[in-house]
């Protein structure tokens, strides 16, 4: 009986132990990947060329008269960009126009019931343009190279006539707002386009009468981030 009951304990140690080392895979430890973290903050500069319209519409019904006339007038400037990358979402960013070629100018008089009178057309480089503007900048990237983005801040605008016109001074500043996008086709470089609306209001100039001016530009340029 005694032998009997060994057997029995053999057989149950043996099959015990052929479980425990059986064909059993060994569990292997998960690997797991980091992605690297990239910084996308940082200073950068650019340089672009801007179409400039201004427009701006004179109403002498204050003053009792039904007729009123506009001026259109195109520039050609350079616009000098600099600001601060927070992160790839957020950004502060600085903005310097200066014209840089003759503007083109469009002075209409019109009838009171809104026809064209008549028009004179002129190009002359007499008047300067420059303005400037400070932005927060929110950002989309949509893929790792193309981002679109808003402009949001203040601009001051000024257009200056030549000497002896010096009472008609156009001192412009206000709520700026624009929209664009950049491409970067290199690790520190890349072109952008935006629309710029740097002034538009309608209101009593200082001569009594009503003006309603909006100055606006398109910018293509190129940027380096450091």
């Amino acid at each position: 009986m005694k032998k009997f009951t060994l057997s029995i304990a053999a057989v149950m140690a043996m099959g015990t132990f052929a479980i425990a080392g059986g064909d059993i895979a060994p569990v292997e430890e998960p690997i797991v990947v980091v992605e690297p973290v990239v910084d996308d903050s940082g200073f950068y500069l650019g340089l672009a060329y801007s179409f400039v319209d201004t427009e701006v519409i004179w109403d002498y019904s204050k003053l009792e008269q039904d007729n009123y006339d506009g001026m259109e007038g195109d520039y050609h400037a350079i616009m000098l960009q600099v600001g601060y990358k927070f992160n790839s979402y957020f950004a502060v960013e600085g903005r310097y126009w200066n014209n840089v070629a003759d503007g083109e100018f469009t002075h209409t008089f019109y009838n009171p019931d809104g026809s064209v009178h008549y028009e004179i057309e002129e190009e002359d480089g007499r008047y300067d343009f420059n303005a400037w503007g400070i932005y927060v900048k929110p950002m989309y990237p949509v893929t790792d190279s193309f981002d679109v983005y808003a402009l949001l801040g203040y601009a001051d605008t000024t257009i200056t006539p030549p000497s002896g016109l010096e009472g008609t001074v156009n001192d412009k500043d206000g709520f700026s707002w624009g929209l664009g996008a950049s491409y970067a086709f290199m690790d520190n470089l890349s072109v952008f386009a935006d629309y710029a609306s740097l002034y538009d209001d309608d209101a009593l100039n200082e001569n009594g009468y009503g003006e309603d001016m909006t100055i606006e530009t398109w910018n293509f340029g190129l940027t380096y981030k450091f």
